[in-house]
């Protein structure tokens, strides 16, 4: 697409940190690019007007969406605000692209998905990690079968704040993590158990600890917290085989793969003692995957412009970003039970919406 006819003229409705971010890629790709962007802060405004001189800039949202030429709008305010924000840009007829979570209950975020479907609209959530090198890597390897048998996951996802004023940091942080398991894992957990604390004495939690049970006895376990000194981007996956560690922060070796494992010994196999029967330490080397070097965010962008412009269907598309919803719901609902284990919603999305197999995995090809 290089002429302004071709361009998806785009909204970028609240200019924050990830705004900004938008505003910034939308503005390179050249598919697309930034007519207006809107915020309530005028000084805000100002400030990214001095950097994106082209953009018109408003503090009303229906100004911004009636502005000529916007056919799409990219929603980064406030998690609580996001239900009646898409809203209005479905009902006004745009694509949408919203920041996570796509809401803070599923059963907003199940009336933005039909309302998508009623005005034949996309409707995409920004759970940027999916579209992460990184973790695409990871995914090649459970789809082979590498790992073996997976047994566990576990994340960590800590730093001395940014502390929101909308959502505690579990709602802020996990759903990162739960977006990334429900990806890898083809599954959504069946349950969740949650503890949270109010270290800071503030009026939310900021510390979170987080245990969700998938299908096929498989567990996962969540650390999250705006109060920690150390800043930790990492998630772990542990299989019979293989380990593998993602490290967001380690720019040099992203993945690491150790191809040590642990399994139960056939029954048939040659033992020695008690000891090895039941169990069998593989060891082996280390290994570093060379991966792409892209940015998340673009790579994501680039696959909403091209599911506007030939009505596929995202990899995180509304049912995604409702399946993590439901999951949050679940987590809410035993940190009140002080950690009580609480069954996950069940999945209302319809059968002809599943992504099938082979569809979306990497995050560049869909299927309608």
């Amino acid at each position: 697409m290089d002429t302004m006819e071709e361009q998806l003229g785009v909204a970028v409705i609240g200019c924050g940190y990830w705004g900004i971010n938008y505003v910034r890629v939308m503005t390179e790709l050249s598919g697309s690019r930034v007519v207006v962007i809107c915020d309530q802060r005028m000084e805000r405004l100002r400030e990214v007007g001095q950097r994106f001189p082209n953009a018109k800039l408003t503090t009303d949202i229906s100004e911004a969406l009636q502005t000529e030429g916007v056919a799409a709008a990219v929603v980064c305010t406030e998690a609580k605000s996001h239900h009646g924000v898409v809203r209005s840009c479905l009902e006004a007829g745009k694509h949408v692209l919203v920041e996570k979570p796509i809401t803070t209950t599923a059963s907003d975020a199940r009336d933005l998905i039909d309302l998508a479907d009623a005005n034949g609209v996309t409707l995409m959530v920004g759970h940027t990690f999916l579209y992460n090198p990184g973790v695409t890597k990871i995914k090649e390897y459970i789809r082979r079968g590498d790992l073996g048998r997976l047994y566990y996951l576990y994340a960590r996802r800590t730093n001395l704040g940014p502390i929101r004023r909308d959502v505690n940091a579990l709602w802020d942080l996990a759903p990162h993590d739960i977006s990334i398991f429900n990806y890898l894992l083809d599954s959504v957990p069946a349950w969740a158990s949650a503890v949270g604390a109010k270290v800071l004495k503030n009026c939310r939690e900021d510390v979170g600890f987080i245990s969700l049970g998938y299908p096929d006895n498989i567990v996962a376990h969540i650390h999250v917290s705006w109060a920690d000194p150390n800043k930790v981007r990492e998630a772990v996956i542990v299989g019979s085989n293989k380990r593998i560690v993602f490290s967001d922060l380690n720019t040099l070796e992203q993945v690491r793969v150790f191809e040590k494992g642990i399994a139960p010994v056939a029954a048939e196999s040659e033992i020695s003692s008690y000891g090895e029967y039941q169990l069998q330490i593989r060891d082996g080397d280390i290994v570093s995957p060379r991966i792409e070097v892209s940015e998340p965010l673009k790579n994501q962008c680039i696959q909403f412009l091209e599911c506007v412009a030939q009505g596929t269907r995202p990899l995180t598309d509304g049912w995604a970003g409702e399946a993590v919803v439901r999951v949050m719901e679940a987590i809410d609902r035993s940190i009140e039970s002080n950690g009580v284990p609480i069954a996950v919603a069940e999945n209302l999305r319809p059968q002809e919406s599943q992504i099938g197999e082979g569809e979306a995995e990497d995050g560049k090809q869909v299927a309608a």
